[in-house]
């Protein structure tokens, strides 16, 4: 029992300074930022003023709406695009399929600043596509600068490779007896994507799709450098309450929000894999 209960303790002793640490940096600071988030900036009492100014104000408003909008078309754009190559990738055996699953994951070693002003030199009125066009007679301006085009382009640039990862691998691991059998019985190849290929990699959809939803919602270089002035993404409308206009209170209220929304596709990741026991049973 002495023997037990010594073992007990050298465990928990090797844990605790892990468990300090994500305490001191994690668990602590978003304690007092949901304190901050309820706090008067004036007397310091308790209240909800800096909750209802972003779902008062008309400008708040917009930039939320238009957040969610950006973000799951994102979502849906970065999903179907990455579903259709990772099928391409699983299925299609040819040097081109072999080339693009070599090189899809390139633009995810690319650093973010620096493909988000790539982007820019691109689709800008004044870029590389205008001045093409101008070689032919036209004069083509996309208008993708400072509007929700622009930034939803840059961000399949970075989710389309993530997601498509993360679906690959799911569809790897679909055994080719499965599919074979399924043919050998007489099922096409639209029945055999509806009833065993789709099923078994739902999962792996779904994990992408909340993956590219939470790093979306706050993203900031994106939208910093390609997003207008009104409305903004919720990621600028913090930075700006938090150095522009120095409402710390608010600031942590709109951080609040943001963790609030992503806790949304965090539980549908959680519910996701706690049914996925459940077929396994």
């Amino acid at each position: 029992m002495i023997k037990k209960s010594k073992k007990m303790l050298a465990a928990y002793g090797m844990v605790l300074p892990a468990f300090l640490v994500v305490m001191a940096v994690v668990a602590w600071p978003i304690l007092e930022a949901v304190k901050q988030s309820f706090t008067h900036p004036d007397t310091g009492t308790f209240t909800l003023e800096n909750y209802k100014f972003f779902f008062t104000t008309p400008n708040e408003i917009r930039n939320l709406l238009y957040t969610l909008y950006v973000v799951l078309v994102t979502v849906f754009l970065a999903i179907v695009i990455a579903y259709l190559l990772a099928m391409y990738l699983r299925f299609v055996k040819s040097p081109i399929s072999r080339a693009i699953g070599n090189l899809y994951l390139v633009p995810r070693f690319v650093p973010g600043l620096v493909a988000v002003y790539a982007m820019i030199t691109i689709i800008r009125d004044s870029g590389l596509i205008n001045r093409i066009s101008q070689l032919f007679g036209a004069d083509v301006e996309l208008g993708m600068m400072y509007h929700a085009s622009g930034m939803i382009t840059m961000n399949l640039w970075f989710n389309i490779p993530f997601a498509a990862l993360m679906i690959t691998a799911g569809l790897g691991a679909i055994p080719d007896s499965v599919i074979e059998g399924a043919r050998d019985v007489g099922a096409n190849r639209w029945k055999v994507f509806t009833s065993m290929v789709l099923p078994l990699s739902i999962k792996d959809v779904v994990i992408a799709g909340t993956f590219v939803f939470m790093s979306n919602v706050g993203s900031f270089t994106t939208p910093y450098l390609m997003g207008g002035n009104s409305p903004k993404m919720l990621g600028i409308s913090l930075f700006d309450q938090f150095n522009k206009y120095q409402r710390y209170e608010r600031a942590a209220a709109l951080s609040v929000i943001i963790f609030l929304i992503c806790s949304v596709s965090a539980g549908v990741y959680i519910y996701t894999n706690l049914k996925e026991k459940e077929w396994e049973k």
